[in-house]
């Protein structure tokens, strides 16, 4: 994979809110240091980097901001079975600055292989991964890949930077106990790795930003006044993002050129943290056991890469995404929404006769998919007739068992539901075994159908029935009340194919689990927390990518307005942060894939010993017991991992 993450520490990234860390939480520090150190030029080919930086590792749930201050420095153990990925943190901080143009300094940091006594590993750059945190609206959130197995990183005064470490065990992984190191090296300036010596890729990656600047502001006739504004200020964004990476730090560098540490300096001079990782000898499933749906804005692709709907840069688009999105054990559906919050959905754009569609449906990582009830492009074909194609088709493949349809959003009156039931109505006259999926938190307002919102609410599936077979409810219906999810479920006919799904979106609100931008990251881990023990079979969430609108990748990324921050975002377009086309995800969306790994110990454990035990397994490891009573620290999870599980 081709990036540049590494080198947009020198600058602030364009997303709105962000102001770049924070040089203002101060230049004090609690442990005294050798006063010497202060005096005249640091240089950090003469001292041991733990003089200099502080390090330290913090668990996947933590949200390690430029303010957070060391902690104590221990070797890293984890746990994990094949077939799963977990992540730890790696913090650094400077104590010093030893150089100049307003940094603290530079550290490289190198990832070994983890290896195993037997001789089998887990190799950096294929299972290890490094990524950086980089804060938004002052939020860590963003994943920006970094250069593997060697990075560099500039360190800023009074601040601390946090490094992403994610390790993927494949499925055929012998299991036992992987050891590897974490090398960091304080270094002189950051020009020391590219300023000397450009290469062919290190050219050829400068050719493409300076390209893309062209691209950005060519062509400009028929352009309103505010897209050439927004276009102006892309092409200002990746200019000086160029003109300030590292091979041309020397030009604006007071210390200028310096040469490479030698290895043995790295060797001597080095911190070195230790990783252990216990590969459990079982192999969570291919295909995840929870339905986890979630929506990507078609539309918001289009606007902001410049593809026109149809055409075959669309489509690839739309391909580069949804494969990107199943790494994360969920099952993508793109989306495009009508009048009324009636909705298009779709998990393939091409058709049912399509060689993609087989491709798509049958991946075993896709738990489930959407079929659109109407064309997604235009194929002169009424939408009855492609309905009738379509269904036919896929009525005769075995993935069939995976497909639903997703017609209307949260439907508030009497018009609403019976458009479900006319939508409803044509898909079972070509397919009566057809699952019609409905998202909802109270039944129509100018029909009640009890005396009080509640009992309206609990009265929609035998109101809608048979015309949905998925009732899909919002988690704020519930609140706090578990007991309610009880009253739910008592309505639903699972003898007669019936299921019962949640959603979160604007609610429920803090402190109940959800995916908003600030909350904790046991919080945002705590949604499959909640699916599980409430007892839901599948999940739904509106949109990862629905960011306000802009008409060029690298455009500065806004929430959108009157929604809580990152409701409906959980990556973000790789181009904001570099030359990289790679989506880059969001904390939220690691804790996501966190969660549904979770629910497969879960599983395990029920299936060895009953869910009411493993109900009793997340109360009694104090992990999760309610929406609002839940744990904080990460210990928890770790001890609910390595309960007889191996």
């Amino acid at each position: 994979m081709e990036n540049s993450g590494n080198h947009q520490d020198v600058i602030v990234p364009p997303v709105e809110g962000v102001a770049g860390g924070g040089t203002a939480y101060g230049w004090s520090e609690t442990v005294a240091r050798d006063p010497t150190l202060l005096k005249g030029t640091i240089d950090p080919t003469k001292v041991h980097s733990s003089e200099l930086v502080h390090v330290w590792c913090m668990p996947s749930t933590a949200n390690v901001g430029p303010q957070d201050m060391p902690r104590a420095f221990e070797p890293i153990s984890l746990l994990a079975a094949r077939n799963e990925r977990e992540s730890v943190q790696i913090a650094i901080r400077p104590k010093f600055s030893w150089a100049g143009s307003g940094i603290a300094g530079t550290v490289q940091v190198q990832c070994t292989d983890l290896c195993s006594t037997s001789g089998d590993r887990l190799v950096v750059g294929e299972s290890l991964r490094m990524r950086r945190v980089v804060p938004v609206l002052g939020v860590p959130d963003a994943l920006v890949p970094l250069e593997m197995p060697l990075t560099q990183l500039n360190l800023f005064p009074g601040e601390t930077t946090a490094i992403w470490v994610s390790i993927d065990v494949p499925n055929a992984q012998p299991p036992g106990q992987y050891e590897g190191e974490l090398i960091i090296t304080a270094t002189r300036d950051v020009a020391e790795s590219t300023a000397q010596f450009l290469g062919k890729s290190e050219r050829h990656q400068l050719y493409r930003e300076l390209k893309n600047c062209l691209d950005v502001v060519e062509p400009i006739d028929g352009k309103s006044p505010d897209e050439l504004v927004e276009r102006v200020n892309s092409a200002t964004s990746s200019l000086r993002r160029v003109l300030l990476s590292p091979p041309f730090s020397d030009l604006f560098s007071d210390n200028g050129l310096v040469d490479m540490m030698d290895e043995d300096a790295i060797t001597n001079l080095s911190i070195r943290l230790k990783l252990n990782l216990t590969v459990w000898d079982f192999v969570l499933p291919a295909t995840p056991s929870l339905p986890a749906v979630i929506g990507i804005s078609d539309t918001v692709i289009e606007d902001r890469f410049g593809v026109e709907h149809g055409s075959s840069e669309w489509y690839e688009a739309l391909d580069q995404h949804f494969k990107w999105l199943l790494e994360y054990k969920i099952s993508p559906y793109f989306c495009r929404w009508g009048e009324n919050m009636r909705v298009l959905t779709y998990t393939c754009p091409w058709p049912a006769d399509h060689p993609k569609s087989d491709e798509y449906f049958s991946d075993p990582r896709l738990a489930a998919y959407a079929v659109p009830y109407s064309p997604v492009v235009s194929c002169g074909d009424t939408a009855k007739d492609y309905l009738q194609r379509e269904v036919e088709i896929l009525r005769t493949k075995n993935h069939w068992r995976k497909a639903y349809f997703y017609l209307w959003d949260e439907p508030l009156n009497i018009e609403h539901y019976e458009g479900i039931r006319n939508m409803a109505g044509d898909i079972h006259a070509y397919a009566p075994d057809a699952r019609i999926m409905t998202t909802y938190y109270c039944g129509p307002s100018d029909s009640p159908l009890a005396s009080n919102n509640f009992e309206a609410f609990l009265k929609v599936p035998e109101f809608l029935r048979p015309h949905t077979q998925i009732y899909c409810t919002s988690e704020w219906v519930i609140g706090n009340r578990e007991d309610l999810a009880k009253d739910i479920i008592a309505e639903i006919q699972p003898e007669n194919g019936e299921e019962w799904w949640t959603y979160v979106c604007m609610g429920p609100s803090d402190p109940h689990p959800n995916w908003h931008l600030g909350m904790r990251g046991t919080q945002h881990r705590a949604v499959m927390w909640r699916v599980w023990k409430e007892g839901g079979t599948g999940f739904l969430y509106w949109g990862a990518n629905c960011y306000e609108k802009a008409t060029a990748p690298s455009a500065e990324i806004r929430f959108r307005r009157g929604l809580p921050p990152g409701d409906g975002v959980l990556y973000y377009p790789g181009q904001v942060f570099s030359s990289s086309q790679e989506p880059v995800a969001s904390l939220r969306l690691e804790r996501l894939l966190s969660g549904l790994q979770d629910i497969e110990y879960f599983k395990l454990y029920a299936s060895r010993f009953g869910r009411d035990e493993s109900l009793h397994l997340l109360e009694k490891t104090g992990m999760y017991q309610g929406p609002e009573r839940y744990t904080h620290e990460h210990m928890p999870i770790d001890v609910m991992r390595g309960t007889n599980l191996d």
